[in-house]
Order: structure tokens, then C-alpha cells, then sequence
């Protein structure tokens, strides 16, 4: 599996191709055809691009951990030369969102806000809690290291939206900004950013006289380019469509 890495010079692109090499060393079919990033000088003999237009070698699938403001030229990419995607990056705008839609009616795309399995699984039992549970006061805490750019994060906003999906009449509030009460059956999302945090999720839920918390604590980023290489390994030769964790996990 020949894999172009877009953003391969950030935390996570860094992870990702020793994460492959580690892999590659123990037998898995992993090959690193491209490292591209903008902070990078196009080298083909070290296999260094600056821009993903620059290769036109060999690959079988792109995984993006760039940026969500390259979405149109990442799907312009990948829809001129018929490659999936695994796209890791959150914070799309409705509009790169819509290019992402439109790019998956043609080419498989692997779309999600964390790569974790762990992460899909919460998700599952998130949605599940509130079905049983349906008359919860619902809070979703997030914690983050003191880079990140998103808030919420997308893992926060992709539990949100498993908990609307079960129940579709919630009001979803970021953070509380004024005095007064709750709303009824609201959503609260809280981001926390401090230290080196590599990322935890928690969903409390409330009926008063018990409680039932649901939390998943990444220990280390490496789980989340294991997840990006299991996408791009599910994501090839799938047919047109948008994907996401929940296809592998079933």
C-alpha cells in the first residue's frame, strides 16, 4: 500500500510515517510514496513534496493531516488522479464540507473527527446511553493540549451529534457564557486547554438521583495513526462514498 502523507511535517504526518515504518518492519504492506507539506523543500530523491499537485508517482491512498483550509485542493487532487482519501483533519466549514460531499459522489472518502476505534465505540455507547436515558441532562467535557486550534473539538462535536441523532430536539450549547439555568434537554460542550494533554472525551449524564459518566482518554497519539492506517487500508477500492469509523468498527 503506497500512501502519500499530506501534512507530514506536523505532529501528527510525523507520527503517522513512523507509525508505517514501525508497521512496514513487522510485515504490514505499509509504504510511505510521499511526505507532502508546505514547510517541506520538493525533493523527489528524499521523497519530499511542498504541494501534493508535485507528485504524480505511484499511490494507492492520501491521508491528510494538513489543515481543513486545504480541503479544495487535497479533494481537487485526489479527484484528478482517482484516489481515496482518508481526511483526518476537523474544523471543515459548511463549504469545505460541501466539497467533501461532492468530491465522495465520485471517490471513496474516509471522513472522521478522530481516528481512535475507542472513540467510534464511545460514540456507539453515547447514542445508547441517551436512548435508555432519555430524559438526561447531558454534558460533554473536552481536554486538549494548549495548541489546538478547534473549539469545540470535532471528537465533541461528533459525540453531539450521535447524542441529536437519538435525540433530535436537544439545543447544543458551547460553553455557558451568562447567568441563569440550563435549558431543557440542552447539549453542553466544555473545552479545556492546558499542557501537553494528547486528548479526553467524557459525556455525563444526569437524571438527578444517579449518574452515568462515558469517558475514552487517549494516552498517546500514536493510536490515532494506527486508526489513520487502518482507514486508509479499509478505504481502498471501496466504491464511491463518505466513510467513517463506523464502517470498520461494524
Amino acid at each position: 500500500m503506497d500512501i502519500i502523507i499530506s501534512g507530514a511535517n506536523g505532529r501528527m504526518g510525523r507520527m503517522l510515517a513512523e507509525t508505517a515504518k514501525a508497521a512496514q518492519s513487522n510485515g504490514k504492506p505499509y509504504h510511505i510514496a510521499a511526505r507532502v507539506d508546505i514547510s517541506l523543500e520538493t525533493d523527489p530523491a528524499a521523497g519530499t513534496y511542498a504541494a501534493l499537485e508535485q507528485f504524480t508517482g505511484k499511490a494507492d491512498v492520501v491521508v491528510d493531516f494538513s489543515n481543513h483550509a486545504a480541503t479544495k485542493k487535497l479533494t481537487d487532487y485526489c479527484l484528478a488522479r482517482s484516489l481515496p482519501v482518508v481526511i483526518a483533519t476537523t474544523g471543515q466549514t459548511e463549504e469545505e464540507l460541501a466539497l467533501i460531499r461532492a468530491a465522495g459522489a465520485k471517490i471513496p472518502i474516509f471522513l472522521s473527527a478522530n481516528m481512535s476505534l475507542g472513540v467510534a465505540l464511545l460514540a456507539d455507547l453515547v447514542k445508547k446511553a441517551v436512548s435508555v436515558l432519555p430524559e438526561a441532562e447531558i454534558e460533554i467535557l473536552e481536554h486538549h493540549h494548549d495548541q489546538k486550534l478547534d473549539v469545540p473539538s470535532g471528537t465533541a462535536l461528533l459525540l453531539a451529534k450521535r447524542i441529536a441523532e437519538a435525540r433530535p430536539d436537544s439545543p447544543l450549547v458551547v460553553g455557558r457564557h451568562e447567568n441563569g439555568k440550563r435549558s431543557p434537554k440542552e447539549i453542553g460542550i466544555h473545552s479545556l486547554r492546558y499542557g501537553s494533554e494528547v486528548g479526553t472525551h467524557e459525556v455525563i449524564l444526569s437524571m438527578g438521583n444517579e449518574t452515568v459518566t462515558l469517558k475514552h482518554k487517549a494516552e498517546n497519539r500514536s493510536l490515532f495513526a494506527q486508526g489513520a492506517l487502518a482507514a486508509a487500508a479499509f478505504i481502498i477500492g471501496k466504491a464511491p462514498g463518505l466513510y467513517d469509523m463506523r464502517d470498520i468498527v461494524g
